[in-house]
């Protein structure tokens, strides 16, 4: 594909689907939208593409409050207004007193970097739209200093969504689009495995076998995630667990269910 080719690294191991989705996104220079359920490695991604390319990783983390200037810069005009009445020097100079934020920095990088923006339907509905101009021409105005900061290098941007709310039409036609499924056996064990090499077989059959059994119940109310079956082989081999009473006992239980009534109805439905 480019020269600059994304591949699954020691920590992290993508699907063939998604190694493709990743490197069409880089050759065609858009950003690359990723959904799926939490736990499937969305965020991890950001952090193997940059490892796997060499290159750095900025994170902008969207909350409910987060608007889209605070990705571009921020203007601090209460410590310029402090500075004033104690007679700093300088005062008179705002670009002092300009911060880039996550997006103006990826942007300012003497280097391209790889750029995460982070659950962004935390956001509001307009937090999408807000950045169309800035992800397609790659700059931005800054209103006080009359500074246009345009990108030196175009950002590798991975922009995650846990579908909490739709995102606008026009900001998807801009992104190249990529679903991660939740893992089957064959790469949950491959998974598994770059954490853990010399696991137990039998211990992490057993447990992948009880994993997805819990994951098909019907009634389990949040379904445990890959990272907690991780967690969950690491304390049975800690706890020096066999597997052959793994299904009868399930010993730490807790380290992947995480509610109540889930706990309950796995122990009447997995025996």
């Amino acid at each position: 594909m480019a020269e600059t080719a994304f591949s699954s690294t020691r920590d992290y191991i993508a699907s063939k689907e998604l190694l493709a989705s990743v490197n069409v996104a880089i050759a065609l220079k858009k950003p690359l939208l990723i959904k799926g359920e939490p736990g499937t490695g969305k965020t991890m991604l950001a952090q193997a593409v940059a490892n796997s390319l060499g290159k750095r990783l900025i994170i902008w983390n969207v909350k409910s409050t987060t608007k889209a200037q605070d990705g571009l810069y921020m203007y601090d005009t209460i410590q310029r207004l402090y500075d004033g009445q104690f007679g700093e020097e300088g005062v008179d100079d705002i670009a002092r007193y300009i911060k880039l934020g996550k997006l103006g920095e990826a942007f300012e990088s003497d280097e391209q970097v790889v750029l995460l923006i982070d659950e962004i339907d935390k956001a509001d509905l307009e937090f999408p739209n807000d950045l169309l101009w800035e992800l397609d021409q790659m700059e931005f105005y800054i209103h006080e200093t009359k500074r246009t900061v345009k990108a030196k290098h175009r950002p590798i941007v991975i922009i995650t969504s846990n579908a909490e709310k739709e995102l606008p039409d026009a900001f998807l036609r801009r992104c190249i689009f990529h679903y991660i499924d939740f893992p089957d056996a064959e790469l949950m064990e491959e998974i598994i495995r770059t954490h853990y090499p010399d696991v137990e077989e039998n211990l992490m059959k057993n447990a992948m076998q009880v994993f997805y059994d819990i994951r098909s119940i019907r009634d389990i109310r949040k379904k445990p995630s890959t990272s907690e079956l991780i967690d969950w082989i690491n304390a049975l081999q800690i706890g020096g667990i066999s597997a052959d009473t793994l299904r009868a006992n399930l010993p730490f239980l807790g380290v992947v269910v995480k509610k109540d009534e889930d706990l309950e109805t796995v122990k009447q439905e997995i025996h």
